[in-house]
C-alpha cells in the first residue's frame, strides 16, 4: 500500500521528469537543424523552409539569439490562439474532434471535482472508520474514501447523491458534445473540396461468371442497373507479393545511398559489407557493387512479377472500385442491397485512396468470417493469460501485504528510499512497460481480420485495446490488487466476512492509479513533445541517406494521432475519474491535470507536427461516446457493489435505477445521432452534385476518378486501364461478352443476379 510519502516520492519523480523533459524540447525547438522535427507539418504545407541564416556555420546550426531562449514557453499559449474553424482546415476534422475528447475530459471531471472536494471529503475524513478495523493495511489517503464511513452510516447518503450528480452530469455533457460533433461533421461533409471516394463504393463478393472476366461482369452488372449513373470502374489485383518487393527495393536503395555517400566523403577507401545477416556474418564483399547488383536482381523480379499480376486472370479478386457521375448515385449504390442474393455483390463506401489497407483487398471475402472468430478467441485467451504479468506488476505495488507473508523480505522492505521508489514509481512504469507491447499485438490481430481501410482498422484495434484495458489494466488491478493486499487475512477470516474485505479494498486501489496517472498522464506526456526517436532517425538520415531537398523531406517523420492506442487509454482516465468520483475523490485533481496537460500538448502536435495518414469526418465519435457511457455504467455498479458490503441496503433501490436511465440514454443518442456517422444523406449529395454542375459545367470526373483506385505500386507506371462504355449515352444496349442464355451451357442460373 502506497503511503503519502510514496505519493510524494513519486509526484517530484515525474514532475521532475515532465519539467526535464520541456525544458529539453524548448531548447531543441528553437535550433535550426532540428526544424524538420519539431515543425514538419509546414514543411509538408510547403509553408515553411529550411533555416537561413547568414553568417557562420555555427550559426546556421545552432540558435545564437539569446533574446529567443527567454521566450522558451511561448509554445503554450501560441497552441491554444489556433480558433477551431482554422484548426479543422489545417489538421482535418478527424484531429480537431481528437482533441475534444480531453475537453470533453475537462468539462466532466473539473465540476464534480469541486463538489466532491466540497462535499465527499469532509465526510470520508470524518468517518473514522479504518482506526477501528484490526489488521488492515491503509494510508493517509485511504482516509479521505468511502472505506473510512462505517458500516450503515447515514453518511452513505452523501455518496448516493453524488452518484446521482454524476450520472446526470456526465450524460448532460456526452449529450451536448455528441450533439456539437455531429453538426460539426454534417458542416465537414458539406464543405469540403470534391474527393474519389465521394464518388465510388467498394463492391465485394462479385459472383464468377463463365462468359465474362470479373471487370467485364463488374461493368455489366452496373450498367444494367445504375444506367444513368454508372460512371467507371477499378478491378481489385492481388499486388501484395509485388508491393514486397517494392518495399524490400526500397530498403535496398537506401542501403546503397549510404554506401555511396560514404564512399564520396572518403573515396580512398571502398566500403564493404558482409553477405550475411544484417551485414554482420557471411563474406566480406565491395558493398556498392553488392547493393547494385541486389537491386539488379530485384528490379528484374519486380518487373517480373509486376507482368505476372498483369496478365494472369488469377490475380483479379473478386473486387472492384465502381465510380459514379454523381455523389447521389454513389450513395444510393453504398447504401442500398444490389443483388436478389445478399451475399453477392456487396457494397459500401470506398474509403479515401490514402486509407485503404491495400494488403487486405486480396482476401476473399468467405474468409472473413472465419477470420474475425478466430481472432475473438485468440482475442480471450490473450485478455487471460495477460493477467499474470498484470498480476505480478500488482504483487510490487503491494510491497506491505507481502512483507507479512514474506518476512525475510522485511529488512529490505524497512528501507524508505526503496519502499518509496518501488511502491511508487516501478509500478506505474512496469504496467506501462506492458502496455506499449500491447498495441502491436493487437494491430496485427486486426489486420488478420481483414478489415481494409486503415481508420477501420485503428477503430478495431482501439475496440480491443480498450476491451484489454477495462479487463486487465481496470479490473485486473483491483481484483489482483485486493488479494495480495489482504492475502493474509483472507486465509484466516470465515468466507462470509470475504465480500466486507473486498468492499473496504476496492477504494483502496486508488493510490495504485495515482501513480500510474502520473507516470503515464505527467511524464508520458511530456517525453511524446519531445520527439525523441523521430529527432534521432531524423539527423541519421539526414547524415547517411540525404543527398537533396527531396531526401531530406522524406527524411523526416510527423507522425500521426494514433487513434487505436490513445483513445483507449484516455478512456481508462475516463473510467477512473467516474469510479473513483464518489469513492475516493483525491484521484480526480491528478486526472484533471492530466486532461489539461494532454489538451495542450496535442494541440501543439496537431498544429506543428502530425500529419494524418487518412480524413474519416471524426466517424469514431460514437466509440468514444459508447465506451464513457461504458465507464459510467461500470462506476454505478460497483458503487452498488460496494454498498451492499457496507450493510446499507436502502442504497440498492436507489442506485438500481442508474444503469437502467443511462442505458436508455444511450439508446437516445444512438438513434438521434449515429446515422450521421454511418450513412451520407441524399439530401446533401443532391445539394453538392447541383453546386458542382453550376461551379464547374465542364469537370471531365471521369479522368478525375481515373487513377483514384489504382494500387500504389503501379502508380507512375504502364496500367492497364479497363475498357469504358464511352457510348453508352447513346447506345441502348449493354455490351456484353456472355453467350445467350438458351444456348449457354451453363444456363441462367449463374446469371440471374446480374438481371435482378
Amino acid at each position: 500500500m502506497a503511503s503519502l510519502q510514496d505519493i510524494v516520492v513519486a509526484a517530484a519523480i515525474n514532475i521532475l521528469s515532465a519539467l526535464a523533459f520541456l525544458v529539453a524540447f524548448a531548447i531543441l525547438r528553437l535550433q535550426p537543424f532540428n526544424d524538420r522535427v519539431y515543425f514538419p507539418k509546414w514543411y509538408l504545407k510547403g509553408i515553411r523552409g529550411s533555416p537561413r541564416r547568414s553568417g557562420a556555420l555555427v550559426s546556421k546550426i545552432f540558435n545564437l539569439d539569446c533574446r529567443t531562449y527567454l521566450r522558451f514557453l511561448n509554445w503554450m499559449p501560441a497552441a491554444l490562439k489556433m480558433p477551431e474553424p482554422e484548426l479543422i482546415d489545417h489538421a482535418g476534422l478527424d484531429s480537431a474532434v481528437f482533441i475534444r475528447i480531453y475537453l470533453l475530459g475537462l468539462k466532466i471531471f473539473v465540476p464534480l471535482a469541486v463538489l466532491a472536494f466540497v462535499i465527499l471529503v469532509p465526510v470520508n475524513w470524518t468517518g473514522e472508520s479504518l482506526q477501528n478495523i484490526k489488521d488492515l493495511t491503509f494510508s493517509d489517503i485511504d482516509k479521505l474514501s468511502i472505506s473510512n464511513i462505517p458500516n450503515g452510516s447515514n453518511r452513505f447518503w452523501a455518496h448516493i447523491g453524488m452518484q446521482y450528480v454524476i450520472s446526470f452530469w456526465t450524460c448532460y455533457v456526452l449529450y451536448n458534445e455528441y450533439k456539437i460533433i455531429t453538426t460539426m461533421r454534417l458542416h465537414f461533409i458539406a464543405t469540403e473540396n470534391r474527393r474519389p471516394d465521394q464518388f465510388t463504393v467498394i463492391v465485394r463478393n462479385v459472383p464468377p461468371d463463365p462468359d465474362e472476366s470479373v471487370s467485364e461482369h463488374v461493368e455489366h452488372f452496373f450498367c444494367v442497373n445504375h444506367p444513368d449513373h454508372y460512371l467507371t470502374h477499378r478491378v481489385v489485383y492481388n499486388a501484395n507479393k509485388l508491393a514486397k518487393l517494392v518495399a524490400e527495393k526500397k530498403s535496398l536503395q537506401n542501403w546503397l545511398t549510404y554506401y555511396q555517400n560514404k564512399y564520396e566523403r572518403n573515396p580512398e577507401q571502398k566500403p564493404t559489407t558482409k553477405t550475411g545477416f544484417w551485414g554482420l556474418f557471411g563474406t566480406k564483399v565491395d558493398a556498392i557493387d553488392h547493393f547494385t547488383a541486389e537491386m539488379e536482381k530485384l528490379c528484374e523480379a519486380e518487373a517480373a512479377e509486376r507482368e505476372q499480376v498483369i496478365t494472369d486472370p488469377k490475380a483479379i479478386m473478386c473486387a472492384a472500385f465502381v465510380s459514379f457521375k454523381t455523389r447521389w448515385g454513389a450513395a444510393v449504390c453504398a447504401q442500398t442491397q444490389q443483388s436478389r442474393n445478399p451475399t453477392t455483390w456487396l457494397t459500401e463506401w470506398a474509403p479515401e485512396p490514402r486509407d485503404i489497407y491495400w494488403d487486405n483487398l486480396a482476401i476473399p471475402y468467405v474468409e472473413l468470417a472465419i477470420r474475425k472468430l478466430l481472432m475473438a478467441v485468440a482475442l480471450f485467451f490473450l485478455t487471460f493469460f495477460f493477467m499474470i504479468p498484470i498480476a505480478l506488476v500488482q504483487s510490487i505495488a503491494n510491497i506491505d501485504g507481502i512483507g507479512k507473508v514474506l518476512p525475510f523480505l522485511k529488512p529490505l522492505m524497512e528501507m524508505k528510499v526503496v519502499k518509496s521508489f518501488v511502491q511508487g514509481f516501478l509500478p506505474g512504469i512496469a504496467l506501462k512497460i506492458f502496455l506499449i507491447i500491447l498495441p502491436i499485438i493487437l494491430t496485427t490481430m486486426s489486420k488478420i481480420e481483414g478489415l481494409i481501410s486503415l481508420s477501420s482498422l485503428e477503430r478495431r484495434t482501439a475496440g480491443k485495446y480498450y476491451l484489454f484495458i477495462l479487463v486487465n489494466v481496470f479490473l485486473g488491478s483491483i481484483i489482483t490488487g485486493t488479494a495480495f493486499q489482504q492475502l493474509h487475512k483472507f486465509i484466516n477470516q470465515s468466507a462470509t466476512a470475504i465480500p466486507k474485505t473486498v468492499g473496504v479494498s476496492i477504494p483502496m486501489k486508488a493510490t495504485f492509479f495515482i501513480t500510474y496517472i502520473m507516470v503515464d498522464g505527467w511524464a508520458g506526456i511530456a517525453a511524446e513533445i519531445l520527439r525523441l526517436v523521430p529527432l534521432i532517425m531524423f539527423h541519421l538520415k539526414n547524415t547517411f541517406l540525404v543527398k537533396t531537398e527531396k531526401d531530406r523531406e522524406q527524411a523526416m517523420d510527423p507522425g500521426c494521432l494514433d487513434f487505436s492506442i490513445s483513445e483507449p487509454r484516455i478512456q481508462l482516465y475516463f473510467i477512473l475519474g467516474l469510479v473513483y468520483a464518489a469513492v475516493t475523490p483525491i484521484l480526480l485533481p491528478f486526472i484533471i491535470v492530466f486532461f489539461s496537460f494532454a489538451y495542450l500538448v496535442f494541440r501543439h502536435q496537431i498544429i506543428n507536427v502530425y500529419d494524418q495518414k487518412y480524413e474519416s469526418g471524426a466517424a469514431f465519435w460514437p466509440d468514444v461516446h459508447q465506451r464513457v457511457i461504458i465507464g459510467l455504467m461500470i462506476s454505478q455498479l460497483l458503487l452498488m457493489g460496494l454498498m451492499s458490503t457496507k450493510d446499507f441496503g436502502k442504497s440498492t433501490a436507489l442506485l438500481i435505477v442508474l444503469p437502467v436511465l443511462t442505458f436508455w440514454f444511450h439508446r437516445y443518442c444512438k438513434g438521434r445521432f449515429e446515422s450521421a456517422f454511418l450513412k451520407f444523406p441524399l439530401q446533401e449529395a443532391m445539394v453538392k452534385d447541383t453546386l458542382e454542375r453550376a461551379t464547374e459545367p465542364n469537370l471531365n470526373l471521369k479522368n478525375y476518378l481515373q487513377d483514384a483506385y489504382i494500387h500504389p505500386v503501379f502508380k507512375g507506371g504502364e496500367f492497364e486501364r479497363p475498357e469504358a462504355i464511352d457510348e453508352e449515352e447513346i447506345n441502348p444496349l449493354v455490351p456484353t461478352k456472355r453467350s445467350a442464355y438458351k444456348s449457354s451451357k451453363h444456363g441462367s442460373e449463374l446469371s440471374s443476379d446480374v438481371e435482378s
